[in-house]
């Protein structure tokens, strides 16, 4: 890890009373309640996921000065396909308006773009783009910012499994060299490791297919804030709340 990110994590440490060993390297979110938010505010559906995505930005940004390494977004899952056509559609120009215009601010704050998920079956517009910041911002060497964009957590093991087997049949991999550092440097987050602290928004209690083999050992946060609304006082509340954890990864403290 380099000097600046145990500064980082130390000055946001004793700033919140905890010990840099308290504080999450890697988070992870479920931005739930965009919809919702809108609907209670009598806007439509759209304007609910254009003011996430300005929080996207937020939480990034706190993640940086937090001194937080990887931060993990759960964008548009595989199921989201599901949705009436014209909020899809809207979602899918947002998206690639936000990845133009995130760039200044991730090289900024020289953070790297990764994605997780499949790129088969985005628009066009979206796939460039996407590129186009993934390549940008390539050589970052701070914070990584893994959006996690038509992605669903079986599906990432179907695709896992698949590269394997590929391996196998070609003789690059013998069947007990197969163990799960094999699996997990075939999934998605490969080089990524493993998120500590996982957030949910909007008071949701489910998983909904997320990062299902990373998540083994990640410990849960569920708030009833809606997305839009979750700022950097609820952020510090999670990692305040994650503080307080004992992890033990099964065995006896």
């Amino acid at each position: 890890m380099t000097t600046s990110f145990e500064e980082k994590l130390s000055k946001t440490a004793k700033r919140l009373g905890i010990s840099i060993e308290q504080m999450p390297r890697h988070v992870a979110i479920i931005m739930d309640g965009n919809g919702r938010w809108a609907q209670r505010k009598g806007f439509p559906r759209a304007e609910g996921h254009r003011q996430g995505g300005k929080t996207v930005e937020t939480i990034a940004q706190c993640c940086v000065d937090f001194g937080i390494e990887s931060l993990t977004l759960y964008s548009f899952s595989i199921e989201n396909w599901k949705r009436p056509e014209d909020e899809v559609n809207a979602l899918m120009h947002l998206y690639a308006q936000y990845l133009v215009g995130i760039r200044p601010t991730l090289m900024k704050n020289n953070v790297r773009l990764v994605h997780l998920g499949r790129l088969d079956g985005l628009p066009l517009s979206v796939k460039k783009e996407l590129q186009k910041t993934i390549d940008m911002t390539g050589s970052n060497t701070g914070m990584i910012l893994a959006l996690a964009l038509n992605y669903g957590g079986r599906a990432e093991i179907v695709d896992a499994a698949k590269l394997i087997a590929q391996e196998y049949k070609e003789g690059k991999l013998q069947l007990k060299d197969i163990n799960e550092k094999v699996i997990s440097r075939h999934l998605y987050t490969a080089g990524l490791g493993e998120p500590d602290l996982l957030i949910r928004t909007a008071n949701e209690m489910r998983i909904s297919n997320f990062l299902l083999w990373q998540i083994s050992y990640s410990e849960f946060y569920v708030t009833k804030t809606l997305w839009p609304d979750f700022k950097k006082a609820a952020l510090e509340k999670a990692i305040m709340a994650y503080a307080k954890r004992s992890r033990r990864f099964g065995t006896i403290a």
